[in-house]
């Protein structure tokens, strides 16, 4: 019994101590937890970690000023990427400011028998062989520069506003280039659809226009203002390399090299509409519209023969009027004073006309130094880009 008795009153008492030590450690773990919470406060406020905590803030505020001056800097890049595409646009859509337009006095010059006589810069497949023509049929070479070797090659061209610009061609179908000075320029500004082969160009509505037509198979045509080409009419029929010249004040173009039919139509304020076809199948031949609202066709192919023949649309009827001085076919040509210039593909040659606008006489003015099919021609002076 007293053992009973005593081990009861020994488990009290451990149970007791045990007691007061758990009791005792839980009061210093407490005590610590007090001293890491003053400790912490103290790291927060103290004197000797607010210089620490100081530094870090101006650190930050560094940071902070730098983030700044980049954001700045991207922002000022932005801006002047902004204001570069502005005035690049402003290039392209401005006039050049380095030359100025010839004046008629400057491009002409009189021949011995009083009939004037346009200085030309042509321009072959490739710009590289440029070269000017004078009024005795002798040539200079001219400095010309673009992009690409090949920029010119297979382009065609026409004047908007009194400035040369070239449509497709082997670089780029649908590129539209400006001549600024010596140097053409692409703009910004794209054709529709691709323009190569069997293109055909006209300047219409006063020179405020070019019209740009056809291709392989293509009855479509678009116009250009200098600034945006827009869709316009197709034409009934394919006109590849069918010609562009004007009929009565229209757009007009006559014959085919793919379809190899007969047919001429002529462009109106509602659309394209027949004219009376064609005595032959012809194709890469010119058209030229005169001040009597008639319209002259020479050159040419007719199957694989090159053509002298010059004939005459007048009252709805053709005529033929008289013969080139030498077969000529893939030429461009440009009329001015009376008188129509023609470059052909390895012969240049001039149609003079007599006040009533009626066939005087053919003259062969020489070959070019170099041949090339439909080359850009642009009316300037004698000593352009020398």
């Amino acid at each position: 019994m007293n053992f009973l008795v005593f081990g009861i009153i020994l488990i009290e008492f451990c149970s007791a101590w045990r007691c007061t030590r758990e009791k005792a450690r839980i009061k210093e773990l407490f005590r610590e937890n007090e001293e890491l919470k003053i400790e912490r406060d103290q790291l927060a406020a103290g004197q000797d970690c607010t210089i620490y905590f100081d530094e870090i803030e101006e650190i930050k505020d560094e940071n902070d000023k730098l983030n700044l001056k980049l954001e700045l800097k991207e922002e000022e890049i932005r801006g002047l990427k902004l204001e570069n595409e502005k005035l690049r646009g402003k290039l392209e859509d401005a006039s050049p400011i380095c030359t100025m337009e010839p004046t008629e006095t400057e491009i002409e010059t009189e021949t011995s028998n009083g009939r004037l006589f346009v200085n030309f810069l042509v321009i072959p497949d490739y710009y590289d062989s440029s070269y000017l023509i004078k009024e005795d049929g002798s040539t200079s070479a001219a400095t010309i520069s673009a992009p690409t070797h090949d920029f010119t090659d297979d382009v065609k061209h026409a004047l908007v506003k009194g400035q040369l610009y070239i449509f497709g061609g082997s670089s780029d179908n649908k590129k539209i280039a400006r001549l600024d000075g010596c140097r053409f320029n692409e703009l910004s500004a794209r054709l529709n659809k691709n323009r190569r082969f069997g293109t055909e160009t006209l300047s219409i509505n006063s020179g405020s226009l070019a019209l740009i037509c056809f291709g392989y198979g293509d009855k479509s045509c678009e116009t250009f203002d200098g600034t945006t080409a827009v869709t316009t009419f197709s034409a009934t029929w394919t006109h590849s390399y069918g010609g562009l010249g004007i009929y009565r004040n229209q757009p007009a173009t006559v014959g085919c090299s793919d379809a190899r039919h007969k047919k001429a139509e002529t462009l109106s304020s509602t659309g394209w509409s027949d004219l009376p076809d064609f005595s032959k199948r012809i194709y890469s031949h010119s058209i030229v519209g005169l001040d009597n609202e008639s319209m002259l066709l020479f050159g040419g192919n007719i199957s694989i023969n090159w053509q002298t023949g010059i004939w005459q649309l007048k009252n709805d009827q053709w005529n033929k009027i008289g013969e080139l001085a030498k077969s000529a076919t893939a030429g461009s040509a440009f009329y001015s004073g009376r008188s129509i210039y023609y470059f052909g593909f390895s012969s240049t040659q001039r149609i003079d006309l007599n006040a009533e606008e009626e066939l005087e006489k053919v003259e062969l003015i020489g070959e070019p130094p170099k041949y090339s099919s439909y080359p850009v021609l642009f009316a300037t002076t004698p000593d352009f880009c020398v």
